[in-house]
Parts: structure tokens; sequence; C-alpha cells
């Protein structure tokens, strides 16, 4: 991930990435850290990225909140959870500033709730956006149509893998 950050961002990235590392092995867990490292990322190959306005530890605590908004973070059903009181307290942040600066990322980013490029890996197959695809101006869940169509979408790289090929493998 490292290699794909301009230069001129490397500092920056390794700054927020450090202590968004530390707040994923405190309370949350691997995959976290790589899906927040990956918005760090996005957001310091922008041109001119925003992180270059603004500090570093509000937009570490952004980070954080702007995926686990799109993960339900919040929610107390789910492994790991965690309140965005939590993560602001945390980066010593008052909650209206990490609110404002987490929606600036899910702006620039378009992340929406269960938006599938932001989705952990591990949710994605629950991640009922993840599997609509348009066929013949229909929008249908490929989860549900013949093995060929799934391995066509797959192969034009509308969905993450052929669900009726892990199927196969669990049965």
């Amino acid at each position: 991930m490292s290699d794909r950050i301009p230069k001129a961002m490397a500092e920056k990235f390794a700054a927020i990435t450090t202590v968004t590392d530390a707040f994923c092995a405190t309370h949350l867990n691997e995959e976290y850290r790589q899906m927040i490292q990956q918005v760090v990322g996005a957001l310091a190959r922008k041109r001119p990225s925003p992180l270059l306005r603004g500090k570093d530890i509000v937009w570490a605590a952004a980070a954080v909140h702007a995926v686990g908004r799109v993960n339900f973070l919040d929610d107390a059903s789910q492994t790991p959870h965690c309140k965005p009181k939590v993560i602001y307290e945390y980066f010593g942040i008052a909650e209206s500033t990490g609110q404002n600066k987490s929606k600036e990322i899910r702006d620039v980013l378009h992340m929406g709730y269960l938006s599938p490029a932001w989705t952990l890996p591990s949710r994605l197959e629950r991640n009922p956006m993840v599997w609509m695809v348009q066929i013949n101006g229909l929008i249908v869940d490929i989860r549900g149509m013949p093995i060929e169509l799934q391995q066509m979408a797959w192969e034009q790289g509308l969905i993450p893998y052929v669900p009726a090929e892990r199927s196969e493998k669990t049965e």
C-alpha cells in the first residue's frame, strides 16, 4: 500500500496510519486496519489531497469513523463493535469535529452505507449491494442467477467472486 502513496504524501500517510493502526490494535482488528489504510491512501492520492488541510489526529479519527459507519461498527450485535464516542475520546477530539471530517471523507470517497468498495471483506457476502447487477435492464441479485451469468459478472469485475463456486465447495 505505502508504495502507491505519492512521495509528497508519504509522511502524512505514515503519521495518520500510525495512530489508526494503534487504535485498531486496541479496539478493532486487522481487517479494519487494512480498510482504514486504504481510505487514508485514497485520500493521499487525491489531487490536491484533502489531508493537507487539518490535523493528522482528526483525519485519523475521521477515517476510523468513516469505515466504521459503512460497516455498522456501532452495532453492538457485531464483532468488533465500537461507538463513535469511544473513537473520538481515544483520539482526543470533539465529536462534532470528528463527525464533520468523517462526512467529508465519506463525500470525497463516495462512501455510503453498504458501499461495496468500502465493505470489509468478511462482510461482502452479507452486503446485498455487492450482488446487485443489471441484466437486460433489470437489477437482479446475481447470487440467484445461473453460474454462467455469475462467471460473466465476475470476469467483468462486477462482483468479487462467483457465489455458486463457493457454495459448491461448502456442500
